[in-house]
C-alpha cells in the first residue's frame, strides 16, 4: 500500500498546495486501501469511489489554477451517518427507519463542503446510536482493526474502525455519553468531545456534541478550524471565536492535575487500564505537574436516573413508528426501552434532573484543578458481536461512568492512546478541562503525545476476521508498552 496514506492531514494538504501530490493520486491510493480492508473492517456506509474521484479531479484543477476552495480542499473525510448530508438517507443505524433523503447538510458537513473537503463515505453506528458497539440491524458489523474479533466501541463505531484502519486521517463522530471517546479509546485514536456548543450540531440535545476522531492531535486541530465555524441552526452553540488550534504543547510544570481511577459506579477499571492511566499520570508528574488523587464524580443515583429518563424518551420515540418497523429494532434496544413504558412520570422527571446533578458534580470536581485525568474505558475489550460491554440491556450504561459526567457538565474531554492491554487492545487516557478550555485539553494532549511517541497502526489488507488474523502491531508508549448511548 502507498506510503502517502501514512501522512498526516497537514502534510497531505501541503503537498497538494506545492503540487507534489495530486488529490486524485491520494484518493486513488485511499480507495485501494479501503477496497482491500473494508470487507474485514466494515467501517463505512455510502462509500462512493467514483463520486470521490470526480471531486478529487475538481480539486486538482483548482490547485493547478492556484485557487483552492478552502483549508481542506481535496482532503478525504468521513462523517458519522447520523450527521446529515444533503440527499442521503439517515438510517440512524437501524433497519426500522423509513428511507428519506436529508434536505440539507448538517452544520459540520456544511462546513466541510465549504472548505473543499471530500466526504468520500459515511461511517456506521449501532441502532439509533444507542450502543457502545459496532452492532447494527442496518449496517454490517464494524470491527476493531487491532483485533477483528473485538468491538471498536461506539456509537461512533465506524469512525473509530475507519481511523484505526488507515482510511485517511480525518473522521468526525458524535458523543452524548462517550460515543467519540469510548471508541477512540479502544482503537487508539485521539478523540475530542468539545465544550457543548463549540462545534455547532443539528439536531441538538442535552450533552450532545460532535468531535474529531483522528490518528494525531494535530489532525484533530486541523479539523477544528473548519467544523467550529458558526451555524444558526444550533441554539446551544457558543458564540464563535477564532482559536489557535495549532498551538504547541503546553508547559505542564506547576499544573494541578486530578487523577480519578474510580468512577463511583458502573464497571470498575481493569487493573491493566488503571496501571496504564497511572503510568501516564506519572509522566505529567515527572514533567513538573502536581498529581492529586480525587474522588469519583458520578453516583449510582445519577447513572440510574439518566438511564430511566433516556428509556422513557426513547420509548416515546419508538411509539411513533409503525408496529412492523418497531419489530425491526435490535432486540437489545427494544428490551432496554420497554422499561420506559411503565416508568412513573415523577421518576422520569427526577431522572432527567440527574443531568443537572452531574453538571454540579463535574464543576465541583474541577474546582481548584487545571485538568483531570482518568480512564476512558473501564474494560479492556469485548466481542465484536456484543451490543455493549456488559451485553445486558438491564445494565446498559455501566461502561460510561468515566465519560458521561463531562457531557452533562459540558466540559471538553479527550481520549488519547496511552498503552496496550496484554491482549493487544489500546487503552485510552481521558483528559478533562474546564468549560471553554478546549485548546488547553488539546495542548495537554499534545504534550503527552510527544512523550508517548508514534503508533504503528494495524492494517488488514487481505486478512480475514478473527483474533488469529490480528496483525503483529508494535506500539511505542515510552516505558509502558507492556501493560497487561442514547442516539448521538
Amino acid at each position: 500500500m502507498s506510503p502517502i496514506l501514512d501522512l498526516g492531514a497537514r502534510q497531505i494538504l501541503a503537498a497538494f498546495r506545492a503540487r507534489e501530490l495530486s488529490p486524485v493520486e491520494y484518493m486513488r491510493a485511499l480507495i485501494a486501501r479501503v477496497e482491500a480492508s473494508e470487507p474485514k473492517v466494515q467501517a463505512l456506509w455510502l462509500f462512493r469511489p467514483e463520486r470521490a474521484l470526480d471531486a478529487a479531479r475538481a480539486s486538482e484543477a483548482r490547485y493547478m489554477q492556484g485557487a483552492p476552495l478552502g483549508l481542506l480542499d481535496g482532503m478525504p473525510v468521513t462523517v458519522k451517518e447520523l450527521i446529515a448530508t444533503k440527499g442521503d438517507h439517515i438510517p440512524l443505524g437501524t433497519a426500522a427507519m423509513p428511507h428519506s433523503p436529508a434536505a440539507e447538510d448538517a452544520p459540520a458537513a456544511a462546513r466541510l463542503h465549504e472548505d473543499g473537503a471530500i466526504i468520500f463515505a459515511k461511517t456506521t453506528c449501532p441502532d439509533f446510536g444507542m450502543l457502545s458497539s459496532g452492532l447494527s440491524t442496518f449496517h454490517h458489523l464494524s470491527r476493531n482493526p487491532w483485533d477483528l474479533s473485538q468491538n471498536p466501541g461506539g456509537s461512533s463505531s465506524g469512525a473509530a474502525s475507519a481511523g484505526a484502519a488507515g482510511y485517511g486521517p480525518l473522521h468526525l463522530g458524535t458523543d452524548i455519553g462517550g460515543s467519540v471517546r469510548l471508541p477512540a479509546g479502544w482503537t487508539g485514536l485521539f478523540g475530542l468531545k468539545p465544550t457543548l456548543g463549540r462545534i455547532p450540531i443539528d439536531p441538538y440535545y442535552t450533552g450532545r456534541a460532535a468531535g474529531p476522531m483522528t490518528p494525531t492531535v494535530d489532525d484533530a486541530a486541523l479539523l477544528m478550524h473548519t467544523v467550529c465555524r458558526p451555524d444558526w441552526r444550533d441554539a446551544t452553540a457558543l458564540k464563535y471565536e477564532p482559536i489557535d488550534w495549532d498551538a504547541a504543547a503546553c508547559e505542564v510544570r506547576d499544573l494541578r492535575i486530578g487523577l480519578m481511577l474510580d468512577a463511583g459506579c458502573g464497571l470498575g477499571a481493569h487493573p491493566e487500564v488503571a496501571a496504564a492511566v497511572t503510568a501516564a499520570a506519572r509522566r505529567f508528574e515527572e514533567n513538573g505537574a502536581t498529581i492529586i488523587p480525587i474522588a469519583p464524580v458520578l453516583t449510582r443515583g445519577m447513572l440510574d436516573g439518566l438511564d430511566i429518563a433516556w428509556r422513557a424518551r426513547f420509548w416515546g420515540q419508538m411509539q411513533k413508528l409503525p408496529a412492523e418497523s418497531r419489530a425491526k429494532i435490535l432486540p437489545y434496544i427494544r428490551e432496554w426501552a420497554e422499561a420506559g413504558a411503565s416508568a412513573d412520570p415523577i421518576r422520569v422527571a427526577e431522572g432527567f434532573d440527574q443531568t443537572f446533578a452531574m453538571r454540579r458534580a463535574a464543576n465541583e470536581a474541577l474546582h481548584g484543578l487545571d485538568f483531570i485525568l482518568s480512564p476512558v474505558n473501564p474494560q479492556r475489550s469485548y466481542p465484536a458481536d456484543w451490543a455493549s460491554p456488559t451485553n445486558d440491556p438491564a445494565r446498559p450504561f455501566e461502561h460510561i461512568a468515566f465519560t458521561v459526567p463531562w457531557n452533562m457538565g459540558e466540559q471538553p474531554a479527550a481520549s488519547i492512546h496511552c498503552g496496550l492491554t496484554s491482549t493487544g487492545i489500546p487503552i485510552g487516557l481521558q483528559i478533562v478541562g474546564h468549560r471553554f478550555d478546549d485548546l488547553g485539553v488539546m495542548r495537554l494532549a499534545r504534550a503527552f503525545e510527544e512523550w508517548r511517541g508514534a503508533i504503528n497502526w494495524p492494517r488488514h489488507e487481505g486478512q480475514g476476521p478473527g483474533s488469529a488474523s490480528r496483525p503483529k502491531c508494535r506500539h511505542v508508549v515510552t516505558g509502558h508498552c507492556d501493560f497487561t448511548s442514547i442516539s448521538v
